[in-house]
């Protein structure tokens, strides 16, 4: 099991990481999406709902799918999808302060947009904790997991892998930083660790949680 001494950079992925999942912020983003769908390609609602969920399953986003198969420009995309209701969210002191204590660089790395994270961030009380906030405007619009979106958004970030954590809710979004030489946490609040998907092995998963306030809080010092 990877220790979590000696980390100078800490990534954290966004929905629902940074916020849990029961806040119901991302159904809104996939409503959003969905519509998008619908109007883009002139499909009916379900015919959009099993696309976005099929290419985002294929792709790491929907927006990757609509990109590779319909030529979507992703720009007004993701205006669009996350045009959405941020009052669903609220502070976290405890968090703030889990991470205000962490040693070194902090960073957000999100499939979504550096826009639309800095709204979450400030939603949830955690403005000026990090150093720097990735898009997938910044991956070139290559979504996680793929390996290309990684080594964008860290070659960027100038960070050294093994002396890096990242902390995501999506297993399979862990791969390859695991591969890189990160420590990797897997965070499913409302998911047992061998009930999470994309985890039949779990060789690539260092750590998990259900609570990341609480995990932050017993990091060694």
């Amino acid at each position: 099991m990877a220790q979590l001494t000696d980390i100078d950079t800490w990534v954290f992925d966004l929905d629902n990481t940074l916020y849990p999942p029961d806040m119901a912020l991302f159904p809104q983003v996939n409503a959003k999406m969905t519509a998008y769908v619908m109007k883009a390609l002139g499909v009916p609602q379900p015919e959009a709902d099993n696309l976005r969920h099929h290419y985002y399953m294929e792709y790491g986003t929907t927006l990757a799918g609509l990109m590779a198969n319909h030529d979507i420009d992703p720009d007004p995309y993701l205006v669009a999808v996350h045009d959405i209701d941020f009052a669903v969210l609220s502070p976290d002191p405890a968090l703030a302060k889990a991470i205000a204590a962490l040693p070194g660089r902090k960073i957000i790395y999100t499939n979504g947009s550096a826009p639309y994270a800095t709204a979450v961030a400030h939603a949830r009380g955690l403005d000026g904790l990090f150093d720097a906030i990735y898009g997938v405007e910044h991956a070139k619009y290559h979504p996680k997991p793929s390996a290309s979106a990684f080594q964008i958004i860290f070659a960027k970030d100038d960070l050294t892998p093994t002396k890096a954590a990242m902390f995501e809710d999506e297993a399979r979004n862990l791969r390859v930083p695991h591969a890189m030489g990160l420590t990797t946490i897997h965070v499913a609040p409302d998911v047992a660790p061998d009930m999470a998907p994309d985890m039949a092995d779990g060789t690539h998963i260092h750590h998990h949680t259900n609570n990341l306030t609480h995990f932050l809080q017993t990091l060694p010092t």
